[in-house]
């Protein structure tokens, strides 16, 4: 259950842990005229960047040129937490990353493990992101459904909108 008071107080940190708790997002290119495909995000909170495995010969990572932004949407897993993020997103072959991140999941997809030389990541390091925290009480909900029905010019209150700027580490 996304968190109102988390949403208003410490709104990066529970973006960072929305995003860690799910299994997959949507990834798109700007101006790619691409739809927007699921991947699966790994966190790196330090340098505010999403990591995501895939294949050197896919559409979405032949489509990366220098200088692509990128948006990542997310809906938690609970459905009362939605969020986008955009920043520049590049191919970045990083063993580091590979040997953090790799699971049993990852090595499914990937025939020669580790050493396959189609296997490369996908850095997207986040500037900006959009979040909304809904309440996930229908008993709160219906409430505030009610009021805003009783009196002109008032929306219900059911969430929390922030936007959040990220530092940039080079």
């Amino acid at each position: 259950m996304a968190s109102l008071t988390e949403a208003r107080e410490a709104p990066e940190r529970q973006l960072w842990d929305e995003i860690s708790n799910i299994h997959a997002g949507m990834l798109g290119i700007e101006g790619s005229h691409m739809h927007f495909q699921p991947m699966a995000p790994n966190v790196d909170r330090k340098t505010n960047t999403i990591w995501f495995f895939t294949k050197t010969d896919t559409h979405l990572a032949r489509a990366i040129r220098a200088g692509s932004k990128a948006h990542f949407c997310v809906v938690g897993k609970d459905h009362d937490y939605h969020a986008c993020l955009t920043g520049p997103l590049e191919i970045r072959k990083d063993p580091a990353k590979i040997d953090e991140y790799w699971s049993a999941v990852t090595a499914a997809w990937y025939e020669n493990g580790k050493d396959d030389p189609m296997l490369t990541m996908l850095a997207l390091r986040v500037e900006d992101a959009e979040i909304w925290a809904s309440t996930d009480s229908s008993l709160k909900f219906g409430w505030e459904i009610a009021k805003a029905n009783l009196q002109d010019e008032k929306t219900p209150e059911v969430g929390v909108k922030q936007h959040l700027a990220f530092p940039q580490f080079h």
